[in-house]
């Protein structure tokens, strides 16, 4: 069973550790949402097995999934990965799962934030979301790993931390009045510092042109190790991401870390403007109170929205002409991963990436 504490992760001596440190595993939840995922979600669950089959290779994945979806998961993925039933809402593991907190002795626990599907029903992506609400929680039981309680709502892709002591956000998402328009700034730190270990809070402003998740710094934005960040870029001054990736780059070159580094800056080049098509538009079925998918709309693609894993790294490609570029950039700054590449334009079509859709466990 899963004990749900009443102190706070800070008081108990636990932290979150950095996505490059060990894992014991990988969490996703399986796609299905006609409403958000085209053709019934057929292509998407191609995609997200490819990618968990892409992580699979270097730690172990688990698949949380419906229970009317469970046979054909289990049919698609592999058998070396873990399926699990656990009821969902739609599939972004990062933002609905727990985040994953260690103490260095060997003990493991996990914060559950309060969701509210990017915004509840001040611009939230979909309602109802009870039951992406209750995933943190079921993943713990599963693991048989302790519950702390935040009072506030998160996402996890809101949040990237280097393990020793300092995040990164932006102040586009958890600034947003639709997430806790009842705490102050100083109010949010306070509860990071608490729930995560943090020690320094570092801002960037916004998170990348047209990402519905309000500027979720995953997509922006990561640490490669302790003091080394990737950042999306583009050369375009004509581009709407230029100034936004401007801004980011100024205010992380003026930064120290908790440790009194200054951070290192490196370039992630974006893929060229994604649009989506008017047949993957028609292949979502159109439902009030969710997104369109409207023909034409700009998709918020970004190489940033890779996931580490146990000596290896899953970066997506968008059969663009920079895709080589930025894996042979992250190869040369992750010289102890194997740097890996799978098409994710089937996932960026329903409002995310590889970051997005994965959820670590340390070891």
């Amino acid at each position: 069973m899963s004990t749900t504490y009443q102190t706070t992760p800070r008081a108990d001596g636990f932290y979150m550790p950095g996505e490059f440190a060990p894992h014991a595993g990988t969490w996703m939840i399986w796609p299905e949402r006609p409403d958000n995922w085209r053709l019934g979600a057929k292509p998407a669950q191609k995609a997200f097995t490819a990618v968990a089959s892409a992580i699979a290779q270097f730690e172990p994945v688990t698949m949380a999934v419906s229970a009317r979806q469970y046979q054909n998961a289990r049919g698609m993925l592999p058998e070396n990965i873990r399926v699990v039933e656990i009821s969902n809402n739609d599939s972004w593991m990062r933002d609905v799962g727990p985040s994953f907190l260690i103490d260095g002795k060997g003990g493991v626990c996990g914060v559950d934030w309060m969701f509210n599907a990017w915004g509840g029903l001040d611009g939230g992506l979909y309602f109802p979301w009870d039951l992406d609400d209750a995933v943190a929680q079921k993943v713990l039981e599963i693991e048989n790993a302790g519950r702390y309680c935040a009072p506030m709502v998160l996402e996890g892709g809101s949040i990237h931390v280097d393990g020793e002591g300092t995040l990164l956000s932006t102040e586009e998402c958890l600034l947003n009045p639709n997430r806790n328009p009842d705490l102050s700034r100083e109010e949010i730190e306070a509860n990071l510092k608490e729930y995560t270990g943090a020690k320094k809070i570092l801002w960037l402003k916004n998170g990348v042109y047209n990402d519905e998740t309000n500027g979720h710094v995953d997509n922006i934005c990561c640490f490669l190790r302790p003091g080394l960040v990737a950042l999306t870029w583009t050369d375009d001054h004509n581009d709407p991401q230029y100034p936004i990736s401007q801004d980011a780059y100024e205010r992380l070159s003026s930064y120290t870390d908790a440790a009194g580094r200054k951070l290192e800056v490196v370039k992630l080049h974006q893929p060229d403007p994604i649009l989506i098509t008017a047949e993957e538009s028609q292949g979502v079925d159109a439902v009030d109170g969710t997104l369109p998918r409207e023909e034409g709309d700009r998709m918020a693609a970004s190489y940033v929205n890779f996931y580490l894993c146990n000596g290896g790294a899953v970066i997506p490609s968008f059969e663009d002409a920079h895709d080589q570029m930025a894996l042979d950039t992250l190869q040369k700054y992750l010289p102890d991963r194997r740097v890996v590449s799978v098409p994710a334009r089937e996932v960026l079509l329903g409002g995310g990436n590889i970051h997005c859709i994965t959820q670590q466990q340390p070891r």
